[in-house]
């Protein structure tokens, strides 16, 4: 009886999937066409749509797109940008978490450092580009070290809320039943904080490539296939006024950083299926 109700959930869970899908699709083609519309209405009836009729068509986008494709410094520039933001994100996701678990679990410590941290907190992750390009010796530690910054504080803030929402009920009986402190935090605390984790991870990837634009600046290099980074190829086309390709890059960044995401969020299924509610 289980094995049936399990494969027919399976099944409505595929054919949810399904129809979301289908949805998006529809959505996606509306909103081209829409675009391709607004873009060429000056042309056709001399009646330009405010701000969108300077904007490149979606054809010319597509032009584009196949031309830069062709470029192996264009996926080059998708593996430098997937680099440096993963270093950045392990990094913080490190830093992140035991920082966190130290300051929910340590009162002493947490009135010592979360003062600090929150002084750091608001202050934007680019505008720590002047000092890491000061501070580190090589232009890779740089971004790397400004994508850390991006990911690190919806980390920690997410792991001490996490860690702050727990029952303490759970906790005393754990120990009324003896439960050492190893056993505690493997058994109570952890899978408790999981789940916070990972909404403070999948935060902080989009985060990374939000400011990993601006952090490749600090590279200064590539050429105009975007040999340098998503970030870098942004900039080089804004630069020589090539808008088409701004899009093409801005398209690039947004596929990386949802990508992501969603990868995050489906290793973060898989570490908390306590949470999966099957009908």
């Amino acid at each position: 009886m289980s094995i049936g109700i399990t494969g027919n959930s399976d099944i409505r869970t595929l054919t949810a999937g399904a129809a979301a899908l289908r949805r998006g699709a529809v959505g996606l083609v509306v909103a081209v066409l829409v675009w391709e519309v607004a873009t060429r209405l000056d042309d056709w009836t001399g009646l330009p749509v405010p701000m969108v009729w300077r904007l490149p068509p979606p054809s010319a986008v597509v032009a584009d797109f196949a031309e830069l494709a062709a470029a192996a410094g264009y996926w080059n520039s998708w593996s430098l940008s997937f680099q440096r933001v993963l270093a950045g994100f392990a990094a913080a996701l490190v830093v992140g978490g035991v920082l966190g678990l130290l300051m929910a679990t340590r009162p002493r410590f947490r009135q010592v450092v979360f003062p600090v941290f929150e002084a750091l907190r608001p202050i934007p992750p680019l505008a720590w580009v002047p000092l890491a390009i000061i501070f580190w010796p090589t232009s890779e530690l740089s971004i790397t070290f400004v994508t850390f910054l991006g990911a690190l504080f919806p980390i920690v803030l997410n792991t001490v809320g996490g860690a702050e929402a727990i029952d303490r009920r759970h906790v005393l009986a754990a120990r009324s039943m003896g439960a050492g402190r190893w056993f505690l935090f493997r058994g109570v605390l952890l899978p408790a904080i999981l789940p916070s984790l990972v909404t403070g991870a999948t935060v902080g990837m989009g985060i990374t490539w939000e400011v990993v634009v601006a952090a490749e600046l600090i590279s200064g290099g590539g050429d105009s296939s975007g040999d340098g980074g998503l970030g870098f190829l942004v900039w080089n086309a804004y630069q020589g006024n090539n808008l088409p390709r701004v899009i093409v890059a801005m398209v690039s960044l947004g596929i990386a950083g949802y990508v992501s995401s969603a990868v995050v969020r489906l290793l973060g299924k898989r570490l908390t299926p306590w949470q999966q509610v099957t009908p």
